[in-house]
């Protein structure tokens, strides 16, 4: 656990090849936090692997917390993870809300990434953030009706409306939530939907929920293009960016725009494939752009 200051302790861990090149996993969300299966896309007798779960996410503390989680804050404690670990410069792996913070980090911090690979790209412009909210819903709308109906009647924005219920102390407002935003988000993150569970974890519902919501409220704390106007300082640098041809949380034109800002990257789109980074044919193209990686990092 790390001490990262505002209250917050991250969760991380190492695996893999001590001597090897350092790799870290960014993971997605806002809010969902790291796992085992989440090694398997690096050889770990060549990479050095490192995890962490964010601020308020997996087994970091608070759970849930949204004081001082910001952007900038998590940049910030990725230096200090670094700086713990004693590693000069290390490859970038992130998903989704995961590619947002390492391209925010590497921006940040150039000359402490070696590398890239992205998977689902979000960018977080204000048409995507709106694209989750309601967009999913042209091809979703059974999960956009519960969606919305579970905050109907309330006055104001829709997601004001769900920031509210997601921060309420009572667990009787946000705990339901909760649930119906996981609900709504892994209904539409497939390309085969996997049949709805009851048995979802309470304690990781109310993480990614309230800080997905937090993070989407407050326009990912970016300027609404910054990502893509900052790429000069990073577009030297070896990418690969992965893309589910039919990914509908994070739909392809954002992978699409960044590749045009960012030509030395490889674009990778997967024609059966929606968001999720543990579908197969996902799963095959990461795991073929961290063997790839090697020959570049020798």
């Amino acid at each position: 656990m790390l001490d990262v200051g505002d209250g917050h302790r991250l969760y991380w861990e190492e695996s893999g090849n001590p001597r090897g090149v350092p790799v870290l996993f960014v993971h997605g969300g806002p809010g969902a936090g790291c796992a085992p299966a989440y090694r398997r896309f690096f050889d770990p007798r060549f990479w050095r692997i490192v995890l962490f779960d964010q601020r308020g996410c997996g087994r970091s503390t608070p759970s849930a917390g949204v004081h001082a989680n910001t952007t900038q804050a998590l940049v910030a404690d990725m230096e200090r993870l670094r700086t713990l670990l004693k590693v000069e410069r290390w490859v970038l792996f992130g998903g989704s809300w995961g590619s947002t913070l390492a391209l925010a980090y590497g921006q940040a911090h150039p000359e402490r990434a070696l590398a890239f690979v992205l998977r689902g790209v979000f960018l977080f412009r204000p048409f995507e953030v709106e694209w989750f909210m309601t967009g999913m819903g042209l091809f979703f709308p059974e999960a956009r009706q519960r969606f919305a109906a579970h905050v109907a009647g309330d006055e104001g924005p829709e997601l004001a409306a769900w920031y509210r219920r997601l921060t309420a102390a009572d667990p009787a407002i946000h705990g339901p939530a909760a649930k119906v935003w996981c609900g709504y988000e892994e209904a539409c993150a497939r390309l085969v939907p996997r049949p709805e569970s009851a048995e979802a974890d309470a304690k990781a519902c109310l993480a990614m929920a309230r800080i997905e919501c937090h993070y989407m409220v407050h326009g990912g704390f970016l300027a609404p293009n910054q990502l893509l106007e900052g790429m000069a300082r990073i577009r030297h640098l070896p990418a690969v960016i992965v893309q589910g041809r039919y990914d509908m949380v994070c739909p392809p034109a954002s992978a699409w725009d960044l590749a045009q800002s960012w030509p030395e990257a490889c674009l990778t789109v997967v024609p059966d494939a929606g968001h999720s980074a543990m579908e197969p044919g996902i799963r095959l193209a990461l795991v073929a752009a961290m063997e790839g990686m090697k020959t570049r990092m020798a």
